[in-house]
């Protein structure tokens, strides 16, 4: 199958690359705007992956690019905040950009396996969760989150973006056809992630331990209670390979997809792991405020995708952070440069 991975030298696209490269032809498409790409490009041509530079939102580009069986979308500007700060960006990239494979896609007639978010569900119905803003004690496992879940309410631009996304996909289909598959994933982490802020909280908290650099506890009274599910990539990678074997039969469906109850984590309880595994300890500021865009509690419900795939998650969160602390420590020299 010949394969093409937007956003594929960022952290899930060149993870996605590199293994479908086992039994595939694959492609990927970057621009290469973030210092980490251009390491994970490195790694894709030692793999033979050609990586085509350009915006995705580059239609004309995008419209000249060769035939593939599959598209797998994982194009995004994913950091909440930065959405509302550079809102055509986030337009132009999750959205123009979903606009342009999707009519690459009715040309060709291509397949789709979208990358989406948990961000697409209402901040408000999630902060009804867990009413208490201050958090004092450790939250409860409570309501996972599921297919069904409201997404009417705010939810970020980035959020909107791939809701959007999500309902233009289902428009194609339906009008001419297409077969998609929509994953809506929550945190991902694993081995290729840069310990960066916008790539997510588990490999900044444990690259911050490993080069013993201090953090803050932020939001809802600064105590590091609030609670989130994680996924490893190498679950995910599992999950994309089942779904690619058994996409003539099962497609055009929308399935959550997290660590849920297998791996999930609050801030303290993270900053405990990462202090066994990396032998280090941090001081910790209280910031009691957060941004808007902020929620509490995050558990996927995997019920509709373990029924229909016979898929869950593997690995817990001591084993993402052990595998993410070993890939940081191998690769400290160039993950530092970007840092800077």
């Amino acid at each position: 199958m010949k394969i093409l991975v937007t956003g594929g030298c960022g952290f899930v696209g060149a993870n996605i690359c590199l293994d479908l490269k086992k039994k595939h032809s694959v492609y990927s498409l970057d621009n290469l705007s973030r210092k980490s790409s251009i390491i994970n490009l490195k790694k894709l041509k030692e793999n033979k992956i050609k990586n085509y530079k350009f915006d995705i939102f580059d239609s004309k580009k995008f419209s000249k690019l060769p035939k593939f069986d599959l598209i797998i979308d994982c194009c995004a500007e994913a950091a909440v905040e930065i959405s509302r700060k550079d809102i055509e960006k986030v337009f132009n990239t999750n959205l123009v950009g979903t606009f342009n494979l999707l009519k690459k896609s009715k040309k060709d007639k291509s397949k789709i396996i979208f990358i989406s978010s948990s961000r697409v569900n209402s901040i408000e119905k999630i902060n009804e969760i867990i009413k208490d803003k201050k958090i004092k004690k450790k939250i409860k496992i409570k309501k996972k989150i599921n297919e069904e879940f409201d997404t009417l309410k705010p939810k970020s631009f980035y959020g909107y973006t791939k809701f959007a996304s999500e309902l233009m996909i289902e428009e194609f289909s339906y009008a001419f056809g297409l077969r998609y598959l929509i994953n809506r994933c929550g945190v991902i982490s694993g081995p290729m992630q840069f310990g960066k802020q916008d790539q997510g909280f588990v490999s900044l908290w444990t690259w911050h331990h490993y080069r013993k650099k201090n953090l803050s506890y932020i939001g809802y009274d600064g105590n590091g209670n609030q609670l989130r599910d994680v996924l490893h990539i190498e679950d995910l990678l599992r999950l994309i390979n089942i779904q690619i074997k058994n996409f003539n039969k099962i497609y055009n469906k929308k399935f959550c997809v997290g660590g849920s109850t297998k791996s999930y984590t609050s801030l303290k309880d993270l900053t405990i792991i990462c202090e066994k595994v990396t032998g280090n300890k941090i001081k910790f500021k209280k910031q009691r405020k957060t941004s808007i865009y902020d929620i509490p509690y995050y558990l996927t419900d995997n019920s509709y995708i373990t029924k229909t795939y016979k898929w869950s998650p593997k690995k817990n969160i001591t084993n993402i952070v052990k595998d993410t602390y070993k890939w940081l420590i191998e690769n400290k020299k160039e993950l530092i440069k970007t840092q800077n």
